[in-house]
């Protein structure tokens, strides 16, 4: 028991200098491990916020492709006419955790379900998502291809075909009145029936965003069935001829300038000047085939011996179209003035036994129209529009005398317009429309088929 106590003071005595020495000696070692965990501290700080940094950044991005996803799927629904189920973005879990302490394992952010393949409405990437995109805007483009230009198109060649039919009737009395009630003299009823049909090659250049260039070069094919009542006097009996034409038509080249963008607000407007050729032929100085005569001389019933394809004179063209997007709907409309210059001519008669040089001055025309469009998929849209051309009385001038106004050559022609627009491919588009008359100027119907080819 006496041991003990022993024991334990030489062990104080034994360990005090090592204390002493201790508390003497320099603090060294404590000194570098504090530097090595103020540095590991700062480097973990750094790396905590460039961690959270990228965490939000993931977050976004992945909020970006659920809701592109989201709209694509919807689309895609109604485009197959049925509803898909979406399901809702799962948002990234940012970490709370204040700068500076202790490192945890990083947070698991929720990845998004994989979307279904891209025939059931999702885009699987970006780049289906931007596809999808641009297919949306297809028939919107289509449309406006119609009504004015579309500018991001480097090249587009255009085949058309259109059929236009007249159908006049006109009653002409010869004669007098006998007692207020018996009518003395000829009754004749005229009938002029005419077909027409033309090719249209079209090419559309664009130079820029704001300016293309567009080339027209038509062929036309018509024929003309002319029909009159009381030939050889008797009210019974009626004579018919046809006559026929073909050849080009009257050359036009145009150019678009776009002078606003769309906006949420105002609407692209499109400003275009063209030019028209007379290299067609003139309907002016064409002979008529006299195929009956009264007994004095007259001429009862003549008819040309072939039809005109050009009006033969020189035209410019100044117009302004407007459109505005509303999804689904496309809003459009222009108006414009046509000035035909004078011109001369080495025979203005159709008599083929004379010979009469003088001037055409055709009247001013002024037109206008108005529609709206629907694009019910990327590849489809309908459109509905009415249109109107106004024209002036054209006069002529024979050499040395006055200017006379042709009664009759004034003209009103309003059109209704039903339209449709198919994507057949990537470049190409078939362009139908039915045209309805609706004054006694305009064409009775009107077809056209057009197949715009974008390279």
């Amino acid at each position: 028991m006496k041991l003990l106590p022993v024991a334990i003071t030489v062990a104080l005595a034994g360990t005090a200098p090592f204390a002493v020495f201790a508390q003497q000696a320099p603090p060294v070692a404590a000194e570098a491990a504090a530097s090595v965990d103020a540095q590991d501290q700062a480097d973990v700080r750094a790396l905590l916020a460039e961690l959270e940094a990228l965490k939000g950044s993931y977050a976004q991005e992945v909020r970006r492709l659920r809701e592109l996803d989201m709209r694509v799927q919807a689309l895609q629904a109604r485009v197959d006419g049925k509803t898909l189920p979406l399901q809702p973005a799962t948002p990234a879990v940012a970490s709370s955790r204040p700068a500076g302490s202790p490192a945890r394992a990083a947070p698991t952010v929720a990845a998004p379900t994989t979307p279904p393949a891209a025939a059931e409405g999702y885009a699987s990437s970006p780049a289906e998502a931007a596809e999808a995109r641009d297919a949306a805007k297809r028939s919107v483009e289509d449309v406006k291809q119609q009504v004015a230009a579309v500018f991001d198109r480097r090249l587009t060649l255009e085949n058309s075909l259109s059929y236009n039919r007249y159908d006049r009737k006109q009653l002409t009395l010869t004669g007098f009145l006998a007692l207020d009630a018996i009518f003395l003299g000829n009754i004749a009823i005229e009938n002029v029936e005419s077909d027409t049909l033309t090719y249209n090659f079209a090419a559309r250049y664009g130079l820029n965003p704001r300016l293309t260039l567009n080339l027209d070069v038509p062929y036309i094919a018509r024929k003309t069935v002319y029909q009159k009542g009381g030939a050889g006097g008797s009210a019974g009996a009626v004579a018919q001829e046809d006559t026929y034409g073909h050849g080009f038509g009257d050359l036009t080249v145009s150019g678009n300038y776009r002078m606003f963008m769309e906006s949420p607000r105002w609407p692209e407007t499109v400003l275009t000047l063209g030019v028209t050729a007379p290299t067609g032929r003139e309907p002016y100085g064409i002979s008529w085939e006299v195929l009956e005569r009264d007994d004095d001389g007259f001429i009862r019933f003549a008819v040309p011996e072939k039809e005109p394809t050009g009006n033969g004179v020189w035209q410019t063209n100044v117009g302004v179209s407007v459109v505005k997007t509303a999804d689904p709907a496309i809003l459009f409309g222009n108006f414009g003035y046509i000035h035909s210059f004078r011109n001369s001519f080495d025979d203005l008669d159709n008599n083929p036994e004379t010979v009469n040089p003088g001037d055409v001055q055709l009247g001013r025309s002024f037109y206008f129209g108005a529609g709206v469009a629907f694009a019910f998929n990327e590849r489809t849209s309908l459109s509905i529009s009415y249109s109107d051309k106004l024209s002036a009385r054209a006069r002529t001038r024979y050499d040395g005398q006055p200017w006379n106004k042709i009664i009759g050559s004034d003209a009103n022609a309003g059109m209704f317009n039903l339209g449709v627009t198919y994507a057949l491919s990537q470049h190409t588009t078939l362009v139908s429309a039915l045209g309805i008359g609706l004054t006694p100027d305009a064409p009775d119907f009107s077809l056209v088929f057009k197949v715009p080819y974008m390279l």
